[in-house]
């Protein structure tokens, strides 16, 4: 607050009044504001653009991000599902098809938590999204493509918190239930990607979204983490299939780098694996790990290169409604300001995770010639 104060030329006892609702700024004052925060002017004339109701967010790193970051991360999240509805107006997405949900109440169990009987309902539950999702038991392709035909939303955000990986949310808009999967684009390798994509059904399918995981105990929170964790594992190198193959040289890292490129998770995921399927030994797993160390390979191994996502659901309807002419840009984003999301095109992008220049105005066109008359 006393930053943005320097910054518009408002003293800060003036920005405190206003940020407490106490006072009203001047219209000269909103301009300000809304240069100096980049965003259009009309985006402080509504009080509350939308209704929504959300449920759990759930962040891979709750314990190193601050509450700051987390909460500007979810409101993006509110703002990226009401622009989903908003589009789902105008055209039809793949309906929301989930298996069975295995809710483990692990508020309630956790003085009795037993890893071995949650491994193995979590292999039956990646066994039982497989065959749900006629995914197969080999290599998962486009785990973006797979959720996203699912009716699960995926989207990236360039502008993250650096200590904040991945996270998923419910959000309840119009009495639609929308499971939001948001991933931090930038420097991360597209094995990496895919991990969180997974980690992140772990949640939507195993978790409860009613409460609030503020309240929930650092133990428990690190509890529904491996969960998550085991079941980005298990859905993404199954036993039968992925064991087997290991099987062939398991203690040796250069064929892991070999089965990267065809499974498409990163070396140090497939060790874990092979080590929680018990195909090598806590000492072995140990000594490949200190190989990986050595190599300098604990952040970045062989072959990565910053990932990005696929064209998302967004770029797919809005290229639907664009390339056939049904709606024009400008119509589009009137429609978004009608809803109450008075942002910047650059903003709207980031949200929807789209091309750059995407919602651009198209350059009017000069014409040099005329009909005779």
């Amino acid at each position: 607050m006393t930053e943005l104060a320097d910054k518009a030329g408002i003293s800060k006892q003036s920005m405190s009044l206003y940020s407490s609702n106490k006072n009203t700024p001047p219209y000269e004052s909103v301009i300000k504001i809304a240069e100096v925060l980049n965003l259009p002017y009309d985006y402080f004339m509504v009080d509350k653009p939308f209704e929504a109701i959300i449920g759990n967010t759930y962040f891979r790193s709750q314990s190193s991000a601050t509450k700051k970051a987390r909460n500007a991360q979810e409101l993006k999240v509110e703002y990226a599902a009401k622009l989903y509805d908003i589009l789902l107006s105008y055209v039809d997405c793949p309906e929301l098809k989930l298996p069975e949900h295995l809710e483990m109440d692990i508020d309630c169990s956790i003085n009795n938590y037993n890893p071995e009987e949650d491994a193995a309902k979590i292999e039956a539950l990646s066994a039982n999204v497989r065959k749900y999702w006629n995914l197969g038991d080999g290599p998962i392709e486009n785990l973006q493509y797979v959720l996203e035909s699912n009716g699960i939303v995926v989207t990236g955000f360039r502008d993250v918190d650096s200590k904040i990986d991945a996270f998923s949310q419910l959000v309840e808009i119009n009495g639609r239930d929308i499971y939001v999967i948001a991933l931090a684009i930038g420097s991360k390798p597209i094995e990496r990607l895919r991990f969180d994509m997974a980690h992140e059904l772990g949640h939507i399918l195993m978790h409860q979204w009613g409460g609030d995981e503020e309240i929930i105990s650092n133990e428990a929170f690190n509890i529904r983490e491996k969960q998550a964790n085991m079941f980005a594992s298990s859905l993404l190198l199954p036993e039968n299939t992925f064991g087997r193959i290991v099987s062939a040289y398991p203690t040796e890292i250069e064929y892991y780098n070999t089965l990267k490129k065809k499974w498409k998770v990163s070396i140090q995921a497939m060790m874990y694996r092979a080590r929680q399927l018990n195909i090598i030994s806590g000492n072995q797993f140990q000594y490949m790990m200190r190989q990986i160390s050595k190599n300098g390979w604990r952040t970045k191994e062989p072959g990565d290169v910053p990932g990005q996502l696929g064209d998302t659901i967004f770029q797919g309807a809005i290229d639907l409604l664009f390339d056939g002419g049904y709606i024009t840009k400008n119509d589009l984003l009137s429609s978004f300001s009608k809803e109450g999301i008075f942002l910047d095109r650059s903003d709207l992008e980031n949200l929807m995770c789209l091309r750059e220049g995407t919602l651009e105005p198209e350059p009017k066109a000069i014409r040099l010639v005329a009909l005779k008359k």
